[in-house]
């Protein structure tokens, strides 16, 4: 049974909505003790990265360079769980292919 086109529409708003919040939430990533910090949003948008003084060793760099890339993977995985989450919400759980 095909959905109404009212419910498609209604669903169709309700999706851009969803984008749209998305753009405006954010997910913070701290690793390293906070030595480096990762701000995304929900579109995967990196608003912020702070880099604690004391984590940087000039005779060190892979250190830092290790700890840059784990706060952005682990950002990046928050912003993926948050927007499936919001989805997930709004379809009621329904796996509707091609939306994530």
């Amino acid at each position: 049974m095909m959905p109404n086109p009212k419910m498609i529409q209604q669903l169709q708003a309700r999706l851009a909505k969803m984008q749209e919040d998305l753009g405006n939430e954010t997910v913070e990533a701290s690793v390293g003790g906070g030595a480096v910090t990762v701000v995304m949003t929900g579109h995967q948008k990196v608003v912020s990265v702070k880099i604690a003084q004391e984590a940087v060793d000039p005779e060190d760099v892979a250190t830092l360079e290790d700890l840059v890339l784990a706060a952005f993977n682990e950002a990046a995985d928050k912003s993926r769980e948050l927007a499936s989450k919001r989805l997930g919400a709004l379809t009621g759980g329904m796996k509707i292919p091609g939306l994530m």
